[in-house]
Formats: structure tokens, C-alpha cells, sequence
């Protein structure tokens, strides 16, 4: 069996710039994508902040772009899901099913998920009013209402940047006192246009036969109570789930479940072995950060192989 030189796990634009650079120098690289390839743009409309893109692009078509963009250079792609890997020593061994492969360099672009509420009205709207960005929506519902969930930091931070932009913010907390550091309570609590909602869970978004979200129905969990909140927007911010199962006790990933890479670098606990985009990333999560986590990935794994064969 062939040693590959890099293979990358994922195809959101962390694993598709890492394969970009590797294949741009000739590592031939073989991206594993998943078959549910691209990662979260695929579930995202409008992307008006990548560069280059003043128009906007739909998040399937910058996925597509960069695909078609790897393969001119080279890059490989298998689009079954990675079942196994083995990284406790090397060559590295990724299995997809039946199929084993090893590799001299790992790139790990699993990304993370965005934890959602499970309502089936939440989904039909998700990119028609609901989201679980408001740095990458949030422009969208510039000057109206909105409402958000949650009650952690992930929220009062998603709360205080739609302050900036929208008329009102209602923060829907399930429990009569919020979970986010003191700090970030303060800063919520000095915005003259977020306001709370206690004790309120989210039991549908409405409207699905209209096609855009126009409001919620919630209900008080002590007492069963329900009723109805108009808004234009609504933001899931009860945190996100990074996709490390795979390498649970065989590198380092911190309390939560990201990667932890080694100072400023993609590098990862384990030599060979790099980080890029969400699955390393808690704070930022956009898709011009992975794409520049990819090429730094990308960089570093070049160089690890170039004075590993010397």
C-alpha cells in the first residue's frame, strides 16, 4: 500500500485550502470530504463577507468554487465519511469503511456543528430568518428585531453584536438568571435595547408556510404557559459541537472538545498531525478564518515532510 504524502479530513474551506496549497506543491494531496461534503456553508444562503465576493456568493457555490479550484492542482477526493483513524504512530492509518489508508501527514478539518434547539420548524427556516451566526447574518436584520437563545457567553456575545446593528434584542433564557461570565453580563445588562425573556424555552418557529421566520412560540417550563414573540430574526447561540470524536485520547483537545494546536501554529500534540478551521477554532468561526487556518495547515505540514525526508 502507498504511503500518501498529506490526506485532509474535511471540505468546508479549512480542508479545501489546505488542499489547495498542498496540491499546488505537488503533494497530491487526498481530501476525505464526508458525504455530507462542505461543511456549514452548505447550509448557508447569502455569504457576503468572503473576499473577493462583492456581490455575495450562495455558500454551495464558494464550496464548489474551492473544490474545483483543489482538483485543477491536483487534489484527490473520496466522499465516503472517515470511520476510524489511528494517529498513535505513523504512517498515520485513516480508514473509510473497508478502505484503509496510511499517511506521512494528517490534516484534521472536521470542523464543529452549531448545537441546534432539534424543532423541525427551526430547520425549515434555518437561513430564512434563523441562524446560529449573527456575525455571519447579522447584517441581514440590520435596523430589526431579533431574538436570541441562550444564556452562556456564546449568547451575550451574539446578543451585544446585534445590538450594534439591530433595533432590539430579547435574549430567551430558560432559566431566570444567565450562565455567561459577570463581565459579559454587565455589558448586556448596560445596552439599552437587550431586553430578557426568563424561564422560556423556543417549542416552534413560525412561520414555515409562509418561508421566513416572523416570530416564536414559547413556553414557560415551570408552569406550561405559552405564548407568542414577533420578530424578523431569531439566533441559536447554546454553543457548538467540534467533530473530535475520532481522535478522543490520541491528541490533545481541550474541556469542551477542540483540537488544542501548539502556539500560533496548526500544529497539534502529535508531530505529523495539524488543526485548521473550527475543529481548532472556539472564538472566531468563519469561513475566511478556516480558509487562512488551511493554508498555514497546508504550509506547515510542507515543511514537516520536506525535514522529516531529510
Amino acid at each position: 500500500m502507498a504511503v500518501e504524502n498529506i490526506v485532509i479530513i474535511g471540505s468546508g474551506p479549512a480542508g479545501l485550502t489546505a488542499a489547495i496549497y498542498a496540491a499546488r506543491a505537488g503533494l497530491k494531496p487526498l481530501v476525505i470530504e464526508g458525504v455530507r461534503t462542505g461543511g456549514q456553508l452548505m447550509t448557508t444562503t447569502d455569504v457576503e463577507n468572503f473576499p473577493g465576493f462583492p456581490e455575495g456568493i450562495l455558500g454551495p457555490d464558494l464550496v464548489a468554487r474551492m473544490r474545483r479550484q483543489a482538483e485543477r492542482f491536483g487534489a484527490r477526493f473520496a466522499e465516503q465519511d472517515v470511520t476510524g483513524a489511528d494517529v498513535r504512530r505513523r504512517p498515520f492509518v485513516i480508514e473509510i469503511g473497508p478502505e484503509r489508508h496510511e499517511a506521512a501527514a494528517l490534516i484534521v478539518a472536521t470542523g464543529a456543528t452549531a448545537r441546534r434547539l432539534g424543532l423541525a420548524s427551526e430547520e425549515s427556516l434555518f437561513g430564512r430568518g434563523v441562524s446560529a451566526c449573527a456575525t455571519c447574518d447579522g447584517f441581514f436584520f440590520r435596523g430589526k428585531d431579533v431574538l436570541v437563545v441562550g444564556g452562556g457567553d456564546s449568547a451575550l456575545e451574539e446578543a451585544l453584536f446585534l445590538a450594534r446593528i439591530c433595533k432590539s434584542v430579547r435574549l430567551i433564557h430558560r432559566r431566570e438568571s444567565l450562565r455567561g461570565s459577570r463581565a459579559m453580563q454587565e455589558r448586556v445588562n448596560a445596552a439599552s435595547n437587550i431586553s430578557f425573556v426568563w424561564n422560556a424555552v423556543v417549542e416552534e418557529c413560525l412561520d414555515p408556510a409562509l418561508g421566513r421566520f416572523v416570530g416564536a412560540r414559547i413556553r414557560d417550563p415551570r408552569t406550561g404557559e405559552r405564548s407568542m414573540l414577533e420578530a424578523d430574526g431569531l439566533f441559536v447561540a447554546i454553543g457548538h459541537e467540534p467533530a473530535t470524536a475520532l481522535f478522543r485520547g490520541q491528541i490533545d483537545l481541550d474541556p469542551a472538545g477542540y483540537v488544542v494546536t501548539v502556539g500560533g501554529t496548526t500544529r497539534t500534540s502529535v508531530p505529523g498531525v495539524f488543526a485548521a478551521g473550527d475543529v481548532q477554532d472556539p472564538r472566531y468561526r468563519q469561513a475566511v478564518t478556516a480558509a487562512g487556518s488551511g493554508c498555514a495547515a497546508a504550509l506547515e505540514a510542507e515543511r514537516f515532510l520536506a525535514e522529516d525526508k531529510s
